[in-house]
């Protein structure tokens, strides 16, 4: 690997368990200023103190959520875009470069792919020409990649999953984010077909504290390195000690019920 990947993947995946909490904050082009996201730099410091390894920005945020005191945090700059506002919300297109996010200081970039949706053609064409071009910056590339489109019965669907994790893998990603599908049997056919790092989605918010902990915690046992989580984190009623019992279970390989208790639930 080109060390300067090595040395920028190493911001964002904790060097010692090679794992990773990476909390998205890129709703706002999609469904704009939702609850938690409203103040970027109060928004950002909750899960920099709860000890999260990195963030996921658009390029316009990261002036409005940089600190500039306190614990650092890895960046990562998100290049794809769409909106809900749209007729067609999954056809995500690129609004930013690799350059763009090498001149924001960004420790890696994210793009998002959605197999199955009418404009897939563009989005695996786009995912192609970014991760070439990662590559010849040293740059590492996590890719969202689901299964949403007319055909797609079942996004979770254990098949699915693996398809899309593996378009990720054989596409260029250093990292790909998929769907959690459901129990950790079946998501071990997801990590096992994969040589690059598996993070879990959240998707929309659980109603509990502990289902989400469960699935972080299954999820890891199945080969998973960890997780990139939105809005189970930032709209949780406190971030912070949300993510340091998310540490506890990422990091110190703890058991849900003592995460559980660190949050007070």
């Amino acid at each position: 690997m080109h060390i300067g990947k090595a040395i920028r993947l190493e911001r964002i995946f904790d060097r010692n368990t090679g794992r990773t909490i990476i909390v998205p904050m890129d709703h706002g082009v999609t469904v704009g200023p939702i609850d938690g996201l409203v103040d970027m730099k109060e928004a950002v410091g909750r899960v920099v103190e709860g000890g999260a390894n990195a963030v996921v920005e658009h390029k316009g945020l990261v002036r409005c959520g940089h600190r500039a005191e306190g614990k650092d945090i890895g960046l990562i700059v998100h290049l794809s875009a769409s909106t809900s506002l749209s007729p067609f919300p999954n056809a995500k297109c690129l609004v930013a470069s690799v350059e763009d996010a090498i001149r924001l200081g960004a420790d890696a970039i994210s793009i998002h792919c959605n197999l199955g949706a009418e404009t897939e053609a563009d989005m695996l064409r786009d995912f192609g020409k970014v991760a070439t071009n990662a590559a010849n910056w040293g740059i590492p590339l996590m890719a969202m990649v689901y299964a949403r489109g007319p055909k797609i019965k079942n996004e979770y669907d254990p098949a699915v999953v693996a398809h899309c994790a593996r378009v990720g893998t054989e596409l260029g990603a250093d990292v790909v984010k998929v769907c959690y599908t459901g129990d950790p049997e079946t998501f071990s056919r997801v990590t096992d077909a994969c040589c690059i790092p598996v993070v879990i989605a959240g998707g929309p918010k659980l109603d509990s504290t502990e289902d989400f902990l469960r699935m972080v915690h299954d999820s890891i046992e199945a080969g998973g390195a960890g997780l990139s989580v939105g809005r189970n984190v930032f709209q949780h009623k406190d971030p912070t000690r949300l993510v340091e019992a998310l540490n506890m279970v990422v990091h110190q390989d703890a058991e849900v019920k003592d995460a559980l208790a660190h949050v007070g639930e």
